[in-house]
């Protein structure tokens, strides 16, 4: 009597086969780092640095210990604290806004667009405004690079400009992404990133990165990720954190590096088959004009309160699936005290019930995408 074996279990993200596929080069990136045992502030991260630079860009790149220290410090470095106001999406992760409030600034949550995921003008607009009228000083808008797709940085860098703002991109998701043309590291006035290891270009621990052309900046940064400190170890000459990224995982950043324009090839082309296959039976993504995405996440909308059903007959094939976010940072509990534009947040409210995301990673094979295409159409009526 024959039995059905089950299909194998298939990974969200596969770090597994990128470790695989750069074997040897890691071994000895990582060996390099344990002989010369300069485990902080080694040469490895310098060298990452320029390598960073010269992939985005940008005329400098200050490496750090995560992307919540990236958005925390450059937010230390313009001295925004109490009484000033930063404007933020509510459909992103927390430490948007996180960092806003941890030094005693407000978080001016606003919507998004509801086919992009990113920040929407009017609410932008919407909620500087709301901030004024509630005695706040406006100092920056901090635009999320949602999923892997840019927000719309032009649109952003206008609003800006007229109100005598400064823009933080945070883009922990976005990085390896284009709009117009150009690589995300030179929007706005500094660009944050994340190197967790989930990201489509991930450490093996803790990391993060900032961009910008500011030198002034620049030079500030390196001050605030060592205490803030000056030229003496001892004369810390402004208020900083201990925000280094340690050269391990610089060294093992270098070697992704090098493989990172392939694997957002093969990101792309991921989505694009499913794009194709299940355009027909949920709301697909869609990338806006002049714009690439990395698509850290393949996130669909499942329609008419399909999302659990679907999850569930997914979960029951051996392919997971994740919800990124079940509340917008208002919703939340730390977040629901701050204001946020005028109007609501309804769209950003409908898409923390309607999101999911799939299987999304370079070395997703055909068949395997195909078995994941089955089973969503299988799980949903046409």
């Amino acid at each position: 009597m024959q039995q059905h074996m089950p299909s194998p279990a298939i990974s969200f993200i596969d770090v597994a086969e990128q470790r695989r596929r750069l074997g040897k080069r890691i071994d000895e990136a990582v060996t390099g780092v344990l002989t010369h045992c300069q485990f902080i502030n080694g040469p490895e991260v310098a060298r990452l640095e320029a390598d960073l630079a010269a992939f985005s860009g940008a005329k400098h790149v200050v490496a750090c210990a995560s992307g919540t220290d990236a958005l925390l410090m450059v937010l230390l470095a313009k001295s925004v604290g109490p009484g000033d106001a930063v404007i933020c999406p509510t459909f992103t992760f927390c430490a948007t806004g996180e960092v806003v409030a941890l030094l005693g600034a407000t978080p001016v949550f606003v919507d998004v667009d509801e086919t992009t995921f990113n920040i929407d003008i009017a609410s932008l607009k919407n909620g500087i405004a709301v901030a004024k009228s509630q005695g706040l000083r406006p100092r920056a808008i901090i635009p999320v690079d949602l999923f892997g797709q840019p927000a719309d940085h032009d649109a952003i860098a206008a609003v800006a400009a007229a109100e005598g703002l400064f823009v933080l991109d945070d883009a922990a998701q976005g990085f390896g992404a284009s709009y117009k043309g150009r690589r995300l590291g030179r929007f706005g006035l500094a660009t944050a990133t994340s190197f967790f290891p989930a990201k489509p270009l991930g450490c093996y621990g803790d990391g993060g990165a900032i961009f910008t052309d500011d030198t002034e900046l620049a030079e500030t940064l390196r001050s605030v990720r060592v205490h803030g400190q000056g030229s003496d170890k001892y004369d810390n000459v402004r208020l900083g954190l201990t925000g280094r990224i340690d050269t391990m995982q610089a060294a093992i950043l270098i070697e992704k590096l090098k493989i990172f324009p392939d694997e957002i090839a093969a990101r792309d082309a991921v989505a694009r088959r499913y794009n194709e296959a299940l355009g027909q039976v949920v709301i697909v993504p869609r990338v806006a004009p002049d714009c690439t995405s990395v698509w850290a996440q393949y996130t669909i909308r499942a329609p008419n309160g399909s999302r659990d059903a679907l999850a569930s007959a997914l979960k029951a094939q051996g392919i997971p699936t994740a919800i990124y976010y079940p509340r917008s940072l208002h919703q939340q509990t730390a977040y629901r005290s701050f204001p946020v534009a005028a109007g609501g947040l309804a769209v950003s409210e409908r898409l923390s019930t309607e999101v999911i995301s799939l299987p999304m990673h370079p070395y997703l094979d055909e068949s395997t995408q195909d078995r994941i295409i089955e089973a969503v159409r299988a799980a949903l009526p046409n």
